[in-house]
């Protein structure tokens, strides 16, 4: 029986996607794009303490640029508008005005190499593949993702000869892993430039290896300092040990009127509202801890009577990142004169982050610690996007499409990312796609891809430019 006219057009289609993302998948099979990442994890473009932004311009000049012309983008390299801040660059490639345009972020900053601390074989400027594992820094956290999206981009312009059928701007930073600076002040600066229909990137990690995961937003987060200043000098234990008070032993009791033993947020103002039940039931199946890398889940830890998967992406956390009163590596016989804790406050949507010094403040005095003080380090606000928005249902299904599994949907991310510059600022719908996995030691020694997560993101990916670009549906 001969096919209908429509249905010939639908496997045509059909095919033509699946020609996309096996052309996507060359480069990985002959090894060209593990080559490509290689030549960028060997820039050491560390943001933290960084003073020659000249490095950052090379790299986005001398190997950013050159990968988008190649794809027929125009980029441009601007300057911070926060002053002695590091560079963006915002690229474009139209196709016709009328078509529904995507913008893609980026960062090519990383965090400090680590060198020492790194196994004694590897090195975080070379990428070393030891079978599924690509060790390198910036492997996961953002080159490699950030490469991923342009390979697969790359394959979906070539099979549609030389057309997309969407146009694309690109937004690229080189200041995330020191809390973005400027990219606030760039979006509305550049407001015009950046206008887009929808905004699709990657960064962070799906919930699992096996996992093909979409996050809708992320977590907010305050990092604040609690110092108490005793005195100008430490004064001998012995002379003077039961009559000074020391500023070590009030930080510990500090911290117990933020946290209690079990990690249990005790400041009421800075614990969320309920779990919403729409995302209690997004987060009903999702898997926390089961990859064979991933840390055991101290099941008694955190807020009671949540699953772990709610008290990562349903509720607030604060941990204790730093303490520092002496030097516990060689003690003296001191009271310490100054003690200080650095910690970091998680949050979700609903939660008075913005007024965490002031419930601090009152907090901590309520409880009979008036001396202490407290600094706000950064401050991101959290953001969601509603999981029923068009946008994130088709994204759904072409993910399912391409990777042969459902994928799972989280309302945000359990870390934190700029995304209220997307969202809130340029109020578009936001669709995170991670390819990396919870235990990739992103911010660690060790840092690394898992090379079969990588092959099969470029294929999602693929799926997801040629769907874009050559679906009806694709909420034009």
């Amino acid at each position: 029986m001969s096919c209908s006219r429509s249905e010939n057009d639908m496997d045509s289609a059909a095919l033509m996607r699946d020609a996309a993302i096996r052309r996507a998948l060359e480069p990985f099979d002959d090894g060209s794009f593990s080559a490509l990442l290689r030549r960028h994890v060997a820039c050491k473009t560390e943001s933290p303490g960084i003073a020659d932004r000249e490095l950052m311009r090379d790299y986005l000049t001398q190997q950013i640029t050159p990968l988008l012309s190649r794809l027929g983008f125009s980029s441009s390299v601007f300057e911070n508008p926060l002053q002695d801040a590091n560079p963006f660059l915002i690229a474009q490639r139209s196709e016709d005005p009328g078509l529904p345009t995507v913008l893609i972020y980026g960062h090519g900053d990383v965090v400090r190499g680590d060198d020492a601390l790194w196994r004694s074989d590897l090195s975080p400027w070379a990428l070393t593949i030891e079978g599924d594992h690509w060790y390198g820094r910036g492997s996961a956290d953002n080159k490699g993702q950030f490469l991923v999206n342009l390979t697969a981009l790359e394959a979906a312009i070539a099979e549609g000869g030389g057309r997309l059928g969407f146009n694309v701007k690109i937004l690229f930073e080189t200041g995330e892993e020191i809390g973005s600076p400027g990219l606030r002040e760039i979006a509305i600066a550049q407001r015009e430039l950046l206008k887009a229909d929808v905004f699709i990137a990657s960064d962070g990690n799906r919930v699992s290896a096996s996992n093909p995961t979409l996050f809708l937003g992320s977590r907010g987060e305050v990092e604040f300092e609690i110092a108490l200043n005793a005195r100008s000098r430490p004064y001998h234990s012995g002379n003077w040990g039961g009559v000074l008070s020391n500023p070590a032993t009030i930080l510990a009791h500090v911290i117990t009127k933020l946290v209690d033993e079990r990690g249990r947020i005790v400041v009421e103002g800075l614990r969320p509202p309920s779990v919403p039940e729409h995302v209690r039931a997004l987060l009903a199946e999702v898997p926390i801890g089961e990859d064979d890398d991933a840390p055991s889940i101290d099941d008694d830890w955190g807020e009671p009577g949540l699953t772990p998967a709610e008290r990562i992406f349903g509720w607030n956390t604060i941990e204790t990142l730093a303490l520092k009163a002496a030097d516990a590596d060689a003690p003296g016989s001191a009271i310490p004169a100054r003690a200080k804790a650095i910690c970091q406050l998680r949050f979700v949507v609903g939660t008075k982050a913005s007024e965490a010094k002031e419930i601090l403040l009152e907090h901590l005095a309520q409880n009979g610690f008036h001396s202490a003080e407290v600094t706000i380090r950064s401050y991101t606000p959290a953001t969601r996007l509603d999981p029923h928005n068009p946008w994130a249902l088709w994204a759904m299904n072409s993910i399912e499409r391409s990777a042969r599994k459902v994928p799972t949907l989280l309302p945000n991310l359990g870390g934190t990312l700029p995304n209220y510059v997307f969202s809130e600022l340029l109020e578009l719908p936001t669709l995170w796609i991670p390819h990396s996995y919870p235990a990739c030691a992103q911010h660690g020694p060790n840092e690394h891809l898992l090379a079969s997560v990588v092959r099969e993101s470029l294929a999602i990916m693929a799926g997801l430019w040629w769907d874009l670009g050559h679906f009806e549906d694709a909420t034009r």
